[in-house]
């Protein structure tokens, strides 16, 4: 085995298991701490510096934070993470003074940034500050793409959209909006150092079946239809609503429909019900809501009478392998149903559409109709030219939209400073002790064994009544104190120092999960199951000691350590300790113009006293 290296960020990103996999990297145990501490302004400026809209991301996130989450491996859920967010952003102090200002002198380079989606506003977000002058086109009168425009107000009030994106646009960007661009080539004619294009995926995919064309007035596209009702061009539905699709657009759709009078709404999706693309919790609130989910059936026809929609009809399917394994959708040969509806609501799923980049201008798309793009830094065919969020890889969510946003700035910044877009800049790494005397430290080490606590809803008879009015209340500070305990530290790594090491085998006997064992060394495969308890999950590395006087390894399975310190606080001669680790993802490293600042992650200090 290899000795593990301290001082290298990769072992300890991936311990640190809800940051890894947070597309951002937000410092989540960091954020948590100080909401346990009542310290919600610091707590959100963490958020900011990492994913941008803290409060619009408390609300909507997709949150693959949370299966990765350390605690759901010890218990059936994961701490509550997007919500704790939202609870910094709900309960902050004015953020107004901490946020960078413009920057007193421009640095002569002019990036254009299409759409005002996060992943435009992201880039925006890292490059004003620094002296670009940054312009960001919309076709909307208001920024926020689908942010604004596709998730519906009762769980994400447009004041929150306009509070996070405004922090952006005051950074001095310039916003072309209500000003949608037809051409590519004229933007680049208009002399940009560098465009990135943000525009999402902005069609949505149309079903042709029988009666499509004779129903056309009651079968909406659900993307298009949520856009309408965003803007209030479209106040009521009929009675009897079906949403046919499994994501979480759907889910938005049939909870919509409901607030704007439809008293029957029927989701049917063609897949079983864990197959469906929606979060577990979009189905779960969706059905709260009365609203049933009807699995394995596949649309044959949109029947009408007198040019009006009268339903639609179902072939029952079944899933089946066929002899190579594939998965099928074959017919049961049981009879067709028959759903009458007054209105029908398309979401099976979204496209990218480009018409307004022209073929001959040397920027390739695939087979798909993607752009032709370097994964990693995001360039496009024409060098100057980058892509991110939907636009650059398909339909995803606004987390890894952000993310697109910060590896796209990093990009331009060394595009416009003529310097190898591929030498991307490292994380940026600290590991500090929280040793506070022998055995103290400055973090809650005791595990909460609290189960996950529960979001505070408002009552279904007053959300139902109003598509404005928000059903999610947020955590409480009380609610929310009790639910950051829940949060492991995972942050907080066991640093073993050999030399140091008697071994006495003190920290072994105490460790409540029997993580750390004294082997002799060999190969990983087979090591791994000489361990006390087994270290059966490969993904996750090892942490490994050598040096030992004995000639042993110290092995620790860092997929089951609860970081509680435990081993630290028993070791009698101090080679363990407890050592706070965190990364802050690159930014762009311009040297800033005149007065501006590029914006920073607050300092992490001791937390006060409850």
């Amino acid at each position: 085995m290899k000795v593990t290296q301290a001082r290298s960020p990769e072992h300890f990103h991936k311990v640190v298991d809800c940051q890894h996999a947070c597309p951002a990297h937000t410092p989540v145990p960091e954020y948590i701490r100080l909401i346990a501490a009542g310290r919600y302004t610091d707590a959100y400026m963490v958020n900011w510096w990492s994913n941008v809209f803290p409060g619009i991301l408390g609300r909507t996130c997709d949150r693959p934070c949370e299966p990765a989450c350390r605690r759901g491996r010890v218990e059936e859920e994961p701490v509550a993470i997007c919500r704790l967010k939202r609870v910094a952003a709900d309960n902050k102090d004015d953020v107004t003074g901490r946020m960078p200002r413009p920057a007193a002198q421009l640095n002569g380079k002019r990036i254009a940034c299409i759409g005002a989606g996060p992943a435009s506003l992201t880039v925006a977000r890292d490059l004003a500050p620094l002296g670009y002058d940054v312009t960001v086109f919309d076709g909307d009168a208001k920024a926020g793409g689908f942010i604004r425009t596709q998730i519906p107000r009762f769980r994400l009030p447009e004041e929150v959209i306009d509070e996070e994106v405004g922090y952006v646009l005051n950074l001095g960007v310039r916003a072309r909006l209500g000003e949608r661009v037809d051409s590519l080539k004229a933007v680049l004619a208009e002399g940009y150092d560098a465009v990135f294009v943000g525009t999402g995926a902005p069609r949505g995919r149309d079903l042709s079946v029988p009666g499509r064309e004779e129903a056309a007035a009651n079968i909406h596209i659900g993307i298009d239809w949520l856009n309408s009702v965003s803007f209030g061009h479209i106040k009521s539905v009929g009675r009897r609503v079906v949403v046919l699709g499994g994501g979480n657009t759907a889910m938005d759709c049939c909870r919509s429909a409901r607030r704007l009078g439809g008293q029957d709404v029927t989701v049917v999706v063609r897949s079983g019900f864990e197959e469906m693309k929606a979060s577990p919790w979009e189905k779960e609130d969706a059905m709260h809501e009365g609203i049933p989910i009807l699995n394995y059936l596949v649309p044959k026809e949109f029947t009408h009478a007198d040019g009006r929609l009268t339903g639609v009809l179902f072939e029952k399917v079944a899933a089946q392998r066929d002899a190579t394994g594939r998965r099928q959708l074959l017919p049961t040969g049981e009879p067709d149903l028959h759903i009458p509806c007054d209105d029908v609501l398309v979401a099976i799923g979204q496209e990218n559409a480009f018409p307004w980049i022209e073929r001959d201008i040397g920027l390739e798309f695939d087979r798909w109709g993607l752009p032709k793009l370097d994964p990693r830094t995001h360039q496009s065919t024409i060098p100057n030219v980058f892509f991110g969020g939907d636009a650059a890889f398909g339909p995803k969510n606004i987390i890894w939209a952000v993310a697109h946003g910060h590896e796209a700035a990093v990009s331009i910044d060394l595009f416009c400073r003529g310097e190898d877009i591929q030498n991307r800049p490292p994380p940026e790494t600290s590991l500090i002790s929280q040793k506070m005397g022998i055995h103290e430290w400055s973090y809650d080490n005791d595990v909460s064994i609290d189960l996950r606590f529960k979001v505070p809803m408002r009552e279904a008879e007053i959300a139902l009544k109003d598509i404005r009015t928000e059903v999610e209340l947020g955590f409480t500070p009380e609610l929310a104190f009790k639910e950051a305990e829940r949060c492991l530290n995972c942050d907080v790594q066991t640093v073993f120092t050999p030399k140091l090491c008697i071994e006495c085998d003190a920290c072994m006997d105490i460790c409540p999960t029997d993580c750390i064992s004294f082997v002799e060394d060999g190969e990983e495969s087979e090591l791994r199951m000489r361990l006390r308890a087994p270290a059966n999950n490969p993904s996750q590395d090892l942490y490994v000691g050598l040096g030992l006087k004995t000639g042993r390894a110290m092995v620790k399975d860092e997929d089951v350590c609860l970081h509680c310190g435990l081993c630290a606080e028993r070791c009698p001669t101090g080679a363990w300790d407890m050592q706070k680790f965190l990364l802050e993802t690159a930014k762009p490293k311009a040297q800033p113009c005149g007065r501006a600042a590029a914006p920073r992650m607050p300092a992490p200090v001791a937390a006060p006293e409850r």
